[in-house]
């Protein structure tokens, strides 16, 4: 069998990227977790994000409650939760805690165990450049996918193996 693959997914980064980068957001994560792949084994996805607080914001808890349907939906994938802390709300937006720390640690926890041969991550944040490092240094090969012009993310990009680029081309038949 070839190479066993993990895609770990920082769920509000892709979300915000596909935002900014294509002013939608109803991506086919099955279909796009596939190109990811190409033709090597799955072994499962992680999708990481923060729910949203019912109270607060009743609407998009519900649209969100539908997404997070659709991605457990998926074979082997695991939906993990972190939380969004609303301080002053309505007048400061909430921030996530604790989801790209359970993404690093879910990520080194399968390297370490041996659970896969690649990992791939859909992130484009430098701070997880010394997880990505780690992984490496125990045998393993990581490939970031991520958004943005070659100036973007320039720590992660040099600590991946492999650099994907998601651009339009990639993403063409993946839309809902």
């Amino acid at each position: 069998m070839g190479e066993r693959v993990m895609i770990f997914i920082d769920g509000s980064n892709l979300y915000h990227s596909l935002k900014n980068y294509f002013n939608r957001t109803d991506l086919n994560l099955e279909k796009f977790c596939h190109h990811l792949l190409q033709r090597r084994q799955l072994i499962r996805i992680y999708y990481y994000n923060a729910k949203v607080g019912q109270k607060q914001e009743p609407e998009l808890y519900k649209q969100q409650q539908a997404f997070f349907d659709s991605v457990n939906a998926i074979p082997y994938t695991e939906l993990r939760l972190g939380r969004l802390v609303y301080t002053n709300w309505p007048s400061v937006p909430p921030y996530e805690k604790g989801t790209d720390v359970q993404l690093a640690t879910d990520m080194i926890t399968h390297a370490y165990k041996g659970n896969y041969d690649v990992g791939i991550l859909v992130a484009g944040d430098n701070d997880y450049a010394g997880a990505v490092q780690a992984i490496k240094d125990n045998g393993k090969h990581v490939e970031v996918a991520l958004f943005g012009k070659q100036g973007t993310s320039q720590e992660l990009r040099s600590a991946a193996d492999r650099v994907i680029v998601i651009n339009s081309r990639l993403l063409k038949d993946c839309w809902k």
